[in-house]
């Protein structure tokens, strides 16, 4: 998940801090003008057509793009919708240089922000009490202060961080064992190879699918100890499991992915960043999110459907007999994947799984 880490909410400048200004930018803000970094030409975004269209109702205002990785979903939205601002956050530096060259030609309708999910609440608020150039200036949603008109997670590791070698989250790249979506972050994929117990490493892997082989490919790991590279991790993990698996598909795709959700600590991240997110919504505001694997699935459901139930504890199919109170419905039902003719030429879309509910109070259209 790209959210951040960060120090400080915006101070004296902010991602609008005007070109040719004399002074300092924030550590944790950055210019949406004045870059030249270009955006990654391999990024794509996955699902933008089906992500724009679900925005198409939501209130004039502000739309919080808590992954903001490379921009692709936030151009894209500020392009169909000119009544939207946009307030992005992400965890790792490089990929918010990367997005403030992209939005430029957006000028104040977009701010952005080095944060992490469980700053999110925190950090928007800050923005939006600071005023201009610290919040975007397409105003604010009609409601209460604070309030967004809709919020988009694009969930798990960015193309850009797999793609660069130097940056340690792919098995397929000999290079420092690192994984760490902000690289100032103080604990890696290196400290946690070497430092975690056997029976920790095994519930990691578990909770990514490697089901009767995760005690055997963790303890192989401690025995193959000190571990500082991708390649060796990939080869020890390869070594661990049955000829047999190896067929199938290299093993360590599964690992890997369970150590970088642990380093970044994705799911702790998510649990604080998604409820708190649907707090900030304006009625008729929208929360859309593309899952990449099972867990973050499971867990965008159950957010989603106790937020649709309002916490009823009632049996299903009775009438609600506990007082709960819903504030928010179903876009459409269950979730939804990428078409075949998106996945034949972006692969990442293959696992892509789109989830969306709206706050009660507006117009948007639903599935009822």
């Amino acid at each position: 998940m790209r959210s951040p880490s960060t120090g400080t909410v915006e101070d004296s400048s902010s991602a609008l801090f005007p070109v040719g200004r004399q002074g300092k930018y924030s550590d944790s803000t950055w210019p949406v003008g004045g870059l030249q970094m270009d955006r990654d030409p391999e990024h794509e975004p996955v699902m933008a057509a089906e992500v724009v269209a679900l925005f198409a109702t939501v209130p004039p205002g502000v739309v919080l793009d808590a992954t903001v990785g490379a921009g692709g979903h936030a151009a894209a939205l500020l392009s169909a919708y000119p009544h939207l601002g946009l307030f992005g956050i992400d965890r790792d530096p490089t990929a918010l240089e990367i997005a403030a060259s992209a939005l430029a030609s957006f000028g104040p309708r977009v701010v952005l922000h080095h944060a992490r999910f469980t700053d999110l609440d925190r950090v928007v608020g800050a923005a939006w009490a600071a005023g201009r150039g610290h919040w975007p200036s397409s105003g604010e949603a009609a409601g209460a202060p604070c309030s967004i008109s809709g919020a988009l997670f694009d969930l798990g590791v960015s193309s850009m961080q797999l793609d660069r070698a130097e940056r340690g989250f792919s098995y397929r790249r000999d290079a420092p064992l690192d994984m760490r979506m902000d690289p100032g972050a103080s604990s890696s994929a290196l400290d946690i190879v070497n430092g975690a117990g056997p029976d920790e490493m095994a519930s990691w892997f578990r909770a990514n699918g490697e089901g009767r082989l995760a005690g055997r490919i963790a303890r192989a790991i401690v025995a193959a100890r000190p571990i500082a590279t991708t390649a060796r991790l990939a080869e020890v993990v390869a070594s661990a499991v049955p000829a047999a698996v190896r067929r199938r598909g290299h093993p360590a795709g599964r690992v890997f992915q369970a150590i970088r959700i642990a380093v970044n600590e994705e799911s702790e991240e998510l649990a604080a960043g998604l409820p708190a997110t649907l707090g900030l919504l304006a009625g008729g505001g929208r929360c859309v999110v593309l899952a990449y694997h099972s867990g973050e699935s499971r867990f965008v459901k159950q957010t989603f459907a106790n937020a649709v139930s309002g916490g009823c504890v009632c049996p299903p199919g009775l009438p609600c007999v506990c007082g709960a109170s819903a504030e928010f419905q179903w876009v459409f039902r269950g979730s939804r994947g990428a078409s075949a003719a998106e996945v034949s030429v972006n692969a990442r879309a293959s696992s892509a799984r789109l989830w969306a509910v709206e706050r009660l109070g507006g117009r948007g259209d639903v599935d009822r």
